[in-house]
């Protein structure tokens, strides 16, 4: 255990956290997205896991520690349902407010669609799959930077 870092945060995580620089991609995704394949195509190189845990609490604890990027317009996207790429299912309603409470104001996410997501996906600096088992539980968030104090 360490002060002030989210337990459900483990060294791998933590690790893929400090390594990425500012712009980079993170993609948490849910039990279903096919999360070892594509992470074996980003820049880590392999899945990291944060099993027993929902997309949502994965996103508080992730952003407890990650700034999104300030300088995009959507630095956090959800994989669009298809058919339906306006419907903001409950998994997805929970990670947006993770975004609020750690940015301090709302900030919506963008959406993508299911197979542009996977292409973007095998860009991103790292796969981390959670528990989630809820459908579209599969988000992009790009880290942003801390100003000098």
């Amino acid at each position: 255990m360490l002060k002030g870092i989210d337990p459900i945060l483990n060294a791998d995580i933590l690790h893929v956290l400090k390594s990425m620089g500012h712009g980079d991609e993170l993609i948490v995704a849910d039990m279903n997205f096919p999360s070892d394949a594509i992470a074996r195509q980003t820049t880590y190189g392999r899945l990291v896991r944060m099993e027993n845990v929902t997309a949502g609490r994965a996103a508080e604890a992730i952003l407890s520690l990650m700034p999104l990027d300030s300088f995009v317009e959507r630095p956090a996207l959800r994989m669009e349902i298809v058919g339906q790429p306006d419907e903001l299912p409950a998994v997805q309603a929970e990670v947006q407010a993770s975004i609020d409470r750690a940015e301090g104001r709302s900030w919506p996410m963008g959406s993508i669609e299911r197979f542009a997501f996977y292409e973007r996906a095998k860009k991103a600096y790292a796969v981390v799959q959670t528990g989630e088992r809820r459908f579209y539980g599969c988000f992009v968030f790009v880290k942003g930077v801390i100003p000098p104090a």
